[in-house]
């Protein structure tokens, strides 16, 4: 009753209005307390008193609320039925949504029992794995170790027997009279020259390359890919091999090279880099004149070798892997000249080349039957199919010999006959 706004609202108990006593009670205007709710206007869609009608509402359409009441009422009920449908299928997605968060929650549990039976395993097969990395590291570690301490028995054997004849020898010179050195003196020569003979390593025969490669796969340990490998293959000098479509020749200011590929003590290919790889290139005659390669590691047990030769000549080639020459190291290496093209025709004979003149002359001093000076086919200096006229080189695409030493000129008038 406060309120400016409903001051006049006709204002009922919620007990009151379930019996329903107060349903055929008038409702008055909130603009007009005294006149009774008995319109609607259609166009404002609301209920509207007689003086709103006067007022208000004047050009407006509107009919009595008892007339208008089943059109609205059905269009509710629609709407109604409408809406009843959607909380029915409300009711079923919230029960699905339902039985889904108790699925989630089943299946969760679900997963992490095997996330922790898979976590275990995998601990379980790294742990075996690490286990027998381990066991062959200790395996290794005595395998290096054996033939370290067979060399060293064998070096000092040898040492052994040096020393004993070197003393020997030293106390024959110092003390022995000279029958007794010439009497003795094949013995001990022969005994010094069998030492000095005997080949030793002067390297130890294996090294401390012990690699760990977490990266490397290692296969499967107890159904799981486990990753980290043992790396203890040795690079052998020996059996590197080189590969490339020309080892022994190039072409001067041409860049040529060839591939060096890397092998274990059993030959296997080695299967990574880093190795100390060395090349030189260097004029067997002209001694301040070398080439400068360039070595390109691939990381897969393969070394690229490029260079690009400015003198011809002989070539000595050493390769070098640790410090060790390899299989066929140092190679000869011929660089030749520059490419010479042909300067002349690539023809059949004197007549077809100069187009069909009678009177050209071939160097041989051949003639074509009919009295022509210049030669043809099946003459005496033909090689019986096209050549260069300027070399006498059958392959069009030779390279040219003209431009080689001779030694008189008429060698180059026979050279057609040679061939």
């Amino acid at each position: 009753r406060r309120q400016k706004k409903t001051a006049s609202h006709a204002v009922v108990e919620l007990e009151n209005t379930k019996d329903g006593s107060q349903a055929e009670k008038p409702l008055f205007c909130s603009f007009h307390p005294t006149e009774e709710l008995r319109w609607f206007c259609e166009q404002c869609d609301q209920t509207v008193c007689r003086d709103c009608v006067v007022d208000r509402h004047r050009q407006h359409p509107y009919d009595l609320a008892g007339s208008v009441i089943h059109r609205h009422g059905e269009s509710l009920r629609e709407l109604l039925t409408a809406t009843q449908q959607h909380m029915g299928a409300l009711g079923d997605v919230l029960r699905r949504v339902d039985a889904m968060g108790g699925a989630v929650r089943s299946r969760a549990e679900a997963v992490a029992a095997e996330i922790a039976l898979f976590a275990a395993g995998y601990v379980k097969a790294i742990e075996e794995h690490r286990d027998r990395l381990l066991r062959q590291l200790e395996d290794l570690k005595v395998q290096k170790e054996n033939l370290l301490h067979l060399q060293k028995a064998q070096l000092q054997q040898l040492l052994l027997d040096m020393r004993t004849g070197v003393e020997f020898t030293e106390h024959l010179l110092t003390s022995g009279s000279a029958v007794e050195i010439l009497l003795t003196k094949g013995v001990v020569a022969r005994r010094l020259a069998k030492l000095n003979s005997v080949a030793y390593s002067t390297h130890p025969s294996t090294d401390d390359r012990i690699q760990f490669s977490p990266q490397e796969t290692a296969g499967k340990c107890c159904g799981y890919q486990v990753f980290g490998s043992i790396l203890n293959k040795v690079v052998d000098p020996a059996r590197c091999t080189l590969h490339g479509e020309d080892l022994h020749s190039a072409r001067q200011n041409e860049l040529t090279g060839f591939t060096l590929l890397l092998k274990d003590t059993t030959g296997e290919r080695m299967r990574r880099g880093g190795e100390a790889v060395q090349v030189t290139i260097t004029h067997k005659d002209k001694r301040d004149c070398s080439l400068q390669p360039t070595v390109c590691d691939n990381g897969d047990g393969t070394y690229h070798v490029s260079y690009s030769p400015e003198e011809p000549g002989c070539y000595a080639v050493c390769i070098y892997v640790k410090g060790q020459h390899i299989q066929g190291s140092p190679f000869t290496l011929v660089v030749k000249s520059r490419f010479r093209e042909h300067q002349g025709v690539f023809h059949c004979c004197t007549f077809c080349s100069s187009g069909g003149q009678k009177a050209a002359r071939c160097a041989c001093g051949g003639t074509m039957p009919g009295g022509y000076q210049g030669c043809g086919h099946g003459h005496k200096g033909h090689p019986g199919h096209p050549h260069w006229s300027c070399c006498g080189q059958v392959k069009e695409s030779s390279e040219c010999l003209d431009g080689l030493p001779s030694d008189t000129s008429q060698r180059s008038l026979l050279r057609t006959v040679a061939l």
